[in-house]
């Protein structure tokens, strides 16, 4: 039985009201010795406080997509077959343009929050870069099947989630094609193909989106594997003209590090209270050694740049949960880098679904301008426009601590 299905919901739902009936119905009427009843009375509470427990669990975790499956939720996932050394690019010196074409087939996505009308497709995809056996869901824009876009090809989203969290929770959380079909369909928001790849990988742990030999190649699997199956598949634009990468948290994290280690695949990168350095999430692979930390934390990567990247980066987030970071990047950006930082008053909320969801639409907007996408200037280089000169004193390095870790996910 799936852990996000409606099956599972509605026989916890029963087992609530049967717990709850049973008392009732058997508390007084239990016979045998006096321990005999009290273990019966017992038994009968522990399964009221179980099965209410496993209820509450369920519908949190269908509102926010935090696990996909048993696997996920118990640890025994994994979905690394190989993790070879691939070198500083990502690529082992493979010449990705010579790989045979990546032939998928998807199927019709479910999940909760993700109704049919939604169109949300899932594939099973093995990268052959990268080593990782995992699902990607896409969303085709309302313009894609339409007769006078044919010949068109569409700019992309890479939307990544949190840890621990579902590929899915973009479109079901977050309700993206619900927030931007509309907007796409009246031409306040450019027809993004959306794309979004597992990121969970790994039982139990964060993969930070980095490369680690014998270990997992998440980043080749991002900024690799799913930018080629989408090139196969669909008329998506090149990189990095019509790439950008969009994520929440960890996913912020990511979304920002994968542009700026990688300005020739992405053009522009959102990020919702994500963080720099890789210690943010206490959990994360790349932070494990010092050497990987700085491989991995944007920050340093943009600081340390020989030739400032023409990249565009959208950084919202909290007081302490991911605007001093942005701020901190806005700080060492160089044209033709730009940096937009958004302030979010403690007031809208905590790190969870609801602060995100009401970012999706300016976030989109913002990518729609910045990629240049508005009125056909496709490729546009991206405006030199930041607010990062209105950030507080305590910018220094940009560095999560581990006391802000634990409120990460």
């Amino acid at each position: 039985m799936s852990l996000t299905g409606s099956s599972f919901l509605y026989t916890l739902i029963v087992l609530v009201l049967v717990a709850v009936v049973l008392p009732f119905a058997l508390w007084s009427r239990l016979r045998g010795p006096r321990i005999v009843r009290a273990a019966g009375r017992g038994l009968m509470l522990l399964f009221a406080q179980g099965t209410a427990v496993a209820l509450v669990f369920v519908l949190v975790n269908n509102q926010n997509n935090l696990y996909d499956n048993w696997a996920d939720l118990l640890g025994t996932g994994d979905h690394v077959q190989h993790a070879a050394n691939l070198g500083a690019d990502g690529t082992g010196g493979i010449a990705l343009e010579r790989l045979p074409k990546v032939r998928q087939t998807f199927a019709e996505a479910q999940g909760p929050g993700m109704p049919a009308s939604d169109g949300v497709r899932i594939t099973q995809l093995k990268g052959r870069v990268s080593g990782v056996n995992a699902e990607v869901y896409v969303w085709l824009p309302p313009q894609y099947h339409e007769p006078a876009y044919r010949h068109h090809r569409f700019p992309v989203v890479e939307l990544l989630s949190g840890y621990p969290g579902s590929a899915k929770a973009w479109f079901g959380s977050l309700h993206a094609v619900k927030q931007l079909r509309p907007l796409m369909r009246e031409g306040r928001v450019a027809p993004f193909i959306l794309v979004a790849p597992r990121m969970n990988l790994l039982a139990g742990v964060d993969t930070g989106c980095a490369n680690i030999t014998g270990t997992v190649n998440a980043d080749t699997w991002l900024s690799v594997d799913v930018p080629k199956m989408v090139m196969d598949n669909f008329r998506a634009q090149p990189a990095p003209t019509g790439w950008a990468t969009a994520g929440y948290s960890a996913g912020g994290h990511c979304a920002t590090k994968l542009a700026v280690a990688h300005p020739d695949r992405y053009r522009a990168a959102v990020s919702m209270s994500g963080y720099n350095d890789p210690i943010g999430e206490r959990n994360s692979l790349a932070s494990e050694t010092p050497a990987l930390r700085r491989a991995n934390n944007p920050y340093v990567l943009l600081r340390e740049a020989r030739t400032p990247p023409a990249i565009a980066l959208y950084q919202s987030g909290q007081p302490g949960d991911g605007y001093e970071a942005g701020a901190a990047l806005g700080q060492i950006a160089k044209a033709p880098t730009t940096v937009h930082v958004v302030f979010v008053p403690k007031s809208a909320g905590g790190h969870n679904m609801a602060l995100w969801r009401p970012q999706v639409v300016p976030a989109f907007q913002w990518l729609t301008e910045e990629m240049g996408l508005l009125h056909g200037r496709a490729g546009a280089t991206p405006h030199a426009r930041s607010n990062a000169g209105s950030t507080p004193a305590e910018l220094a390095s940009g560095t999560a601590s581990r006391a802000t870790a634990a409120r990460r996910r």
